[in-house]
């Protein structure tokens, strides 16, 4: 099914009304930004989802408990360059004070302060350094502040990640706006990802975790770099309702809008996290289609992402095809092998019954581009599903061998 299109727009996370943002350098990386605050003016409905990692970090065990207790939030605070992972007690204490820091600084309730972080594992925050980065960044927030935060989340990203996109919700327009970071250590089920999102539409909590959960599952769900997941993958949406829209529900085609609108920010940002995978130099996406089912078209879209023999072969321009039919065919799913068709973006290289049609020189062209789309065809049935990946490169050796010290 064919991905609904929304006209995109400039800002970021705080393209939606009513919300300001900013970022900064308080002392935890080597001269780069590493806080960074997201603010809505008034209480915002919230949603998240979060790591299925048992290892979970300290703010994403007081993020969950926040969201089943409250569901209402005004401002989330987030530092790059330490994880506060396998950190006990003392890491959950550091969690509190930074989510205390904000409330006094913000001027609002600790229960309405969400907080994430990212960076090296099983190390302690400097967590002075952090109030009082909390404290300086709560007077520069601005709604020219989304550039400066998508930086400030960043660890081994190449570059910073926002996207937002408007659309009609009855009679008014809406906003949904949002910031990503996540380069390695990325696989389904959420991956070293962190992502906000900011909308002014009016949407009920719960509406809201359910339209998150279905874009989620399209998008970060369908994204993998090396297939390592993190210990702090957070996806958090907040919506203030400024947008005056009539509140959305369930079941409606104002909720199905919605979710669609929201869908494509996520994906957006889900293709930007893989063409920046570590060390990468292509965005690769797998599409199966033809699969009996969207779930096994999902499964065996993971297997041949997940795939290092394919990735390194897609790195090296090689049309190796029998690595892609292998992955599918370990993948679990009940299909008939000679019924397959691949192809590369449009250049088919295998037909039914195993008839190769491969031309050496035009794959090789086409495997040399720097966005490259693995198309398999089941002929199954109708079902499709896509995922997103890229390539895997010696670079990918070079910055994970090194990245804690």
């Amino acid at each position: 099914m064919a991905l609904d299109i929304f006209p995109e727009c400039s800002g970021g996370i705080t393209a939606a009304k009513g919300f300001v943002a900013g970022g900064l350098y308080c002392g935890i990386r080597k001269l780069k930004k590493d806080l960074a605050v997201i603010r809505s003016i008034s209480p915002a409905a919230a949603a998240g989802v979060f790591t299925t990692n048992k290892t979970q970090a300290a703010p994403v065990v007081l993020d969950k408990q926040h969201l089943q207790q409250s569901k209402r939030c005004s401002a989330i605070v987030v530092n790059s360059g330490n994880a506060n992972a396998c950190t006990g007690e003392r890491g959950m204490n550091d969690a509190r004070e930074m989510i205390a820091a904000a409330a006094e600084a913000l001027g609002i309730p600790a229960n309405q302060v969400l907080i994430s972080s990212t960076g090296v594992i099983g190390q302690y925050l400097p967590i002075e350094k952090i109030t009082n980065g909390i404290r300086d960044l709560a007077q520069k927030l601005s709604a020219d502040g989304s550039r400066d935060a998508a930086e400030a989340i960043m660890t081994t990203d190449t570059f910073s990640k926002e996207a937002a996109v408007r659309c009609t919700i009855g009679n008014s327009t809406i906003t949904i706006g949002g910031i990503a970071k996540g380069s390695g250590m990325i696989a389904p089920n959420m991956a070293t990802l962190l992502a906000f999102v900011t909308t002014d539409a009016a949407i009920s909590p719960a509406s809201l975790q359910q339209a998150l959960a279905f874009a989620n599952e399209r998008s970060f769900n369908r994204l993998t770099v090396d297939g390592d997941m993190s210990t702090n993958d957070s996806l958090i949406i907040l919506a203030n309702g400024l947008a005056g829209n009539q509140e959305i529900v369930e079941g409606s085609d104002e909720f199905d809008k919605f979710s669609k609108a929201l869908e494509y920010v996520l994906i957006k940002l889900a293709k930007m996290i893989a063409r920046d995978g570590e060390g990468a130099t292509k965005l690769v996406e797998i599409v199966v289609g033809g699969a009996k089912t969207e779930a096994e078209a999902v499964q065996a879209a993971r297997a041949v992402a997940n795939s290092n023999l394919v990735k390194t072969a897609i790195h090296g321009a090689d049309p190796n095809w029998g690595r892609i039919l292998c992955a599918v065919g370990y993948s679990g799913i009940d299909f008939n092998p000679a019924k397959v068709e691949i192809a590369f973006n449009t250049l088919t290289v295998l037909k039914p019954n195993y008839e190769i049609v491969l031309d050496e020189a035009a794959a090789k062209d086409v495997l040399s581009r720097d966005h490259v789309i693995v198309r398999i065809d089941l002929h199954q049935g109708t079902a499709i599903a896509s995922f997103y990946t890229c390539d895997l490169t010696e670079e990918y050796i070079h910055i994970n061998a090194s990245y804690r010290t």
